[in-house]
């Protein structure tokens, strides 16, 4: 952009003395945190090389209990073998050319920034597909449930309501209600999570809220501090929160879960454990080969991965309203 010159002034008329630099620091866009490897089983991870790998997990027999008396014959039962396919049945790709002219002259290494790029798009639509699969094969609900079903849960067209001046409070009775559902199919404490989109948590951080309380947040006192909540987990949750979980009409996103007959307001949460859900994840491949048509380098990637629901039981899903 030219400097202005005041009227009469004749010195270096055309402005060539003034230079254009280019920042060699890139404007890149956000990363949206990914939930994903932190709410699933990555233990076969490592048991997978390439697409169509399948990785069996045996199920643990159900042992039959009977009644003894003094004297009776005990019968052994057969034993089952029982097992779940985790099958890596999932691909994504990204590729793009950089010219060597364009390499060359560029002040910035777009085949780095390119390739950061293509890996994170990877991982978001990643994180998308592995909400998405436990969305649908989600054992609680508060409608059809394959496991149990409690409208409290909140269904489509008529969710859970936590809007107004009880907004937190609402937020904090469905977690205790999903926590009792939990509890009711023998799910251990540890290693349980609840992930929401980010209004459900302005609404549970609201003033006056019950994660105030002590006998929520299990502190001693009450943990929050000039606008600072707790990182301690909340009614035997560890939270988390996800972009990918928005539903709301104002909020664009490629990567967002899709629900079947949630209206204009509504959201989707999750609750669950650890091991719900098996995930095997990897870069099976990166790669720069010689474009035969150009004096250019192909940058291309593949993901591949599997996801698999081992325990419906362990998975709770809530539809609220905050519009």
């Amino acid at each position: 952009m030219a400097i202005s010159t005041a009227a009469g002034y004749g010195s270096l008329p055309n402005g060539n003395f003034q230079a254009e630099i280019y920042s060699q620091k890139v404007l890149k866009f956000f990363r949206r945190a990914s939930v994903a490897e932190d709410i699933t089983n990555t233990d076969y991870a490592g048991e997978i090389e390439n697409f169509g790998d399948t990785v069996r997990i045996i199920k643990e027999p159900n042992i039959t209990i009977s009644a003894y008396a003094r004297g009776s014959v005990v019968t052994p039962q057969d034993l089952t073998d029982d097992e779940i396919q985790l099958t890596v049945d999932q691909a994504n790709a990204f590729a793009f050319k950089v010219d060597d002219i364009e390499e060359r002259q560029s002040h910035v290494n777009f085949e780095a920034l390119s390739t950061s790029s293509g890996a994170y798009a990877l991982k978001r639509n990643y994180d998308k597909n592995v909400l998405q699969n436990m969305i649908d094969n989600a054992g609680i609900k508060g409608a059809s449930g394959s496991v149990a079903t409690d409208s409290n849960l909140g269904t489509s067209g008529t969710p859970v309501t936590v809007t107004g001046t009880d907004a937190g409070d609402d937020v904090v009775n469905l977690m205790a209600l999903m926590a009792r559902k939990l509890d009711e199919q023998d799910v251990p404490e540890e290693g349980r999570w609840f992930v929401a989109p980010p209004r459900v948590y302005e609404n549970l951080y609201k003033a006056g809220a019950k994660i105030v309380e002590v006998q929520v947040t299990g502190d001693a006192v009450s943990p929050l501090r000039n606008g600072l909540v707790t990182n301690q987990k909340i009614m035997g949750f560890t939270l988390y929160k996800s972009n990918a979980l928005n539903q709301s009409a104002d909020i664009t996103d490629d990567d967002q879960v899709s629900v079947s007959g949630v209206g204009t307001g509504e959201n989707v949460v999750l609750a669950g454990h650890l091991s719900s859900t098996a995930t095997a994840s990897q870069i099976a491949k990166t790669e720069a080969i010689r474009d035969p048509d150009s004096f250019s380098d192909i940058v291309r990637g593949l993901h591949v991965f599997g996801r698999k629901v081992l325990r419906p039981e362990a998975l709770v899903l809530g539809i609220v309203d905050y519009s």
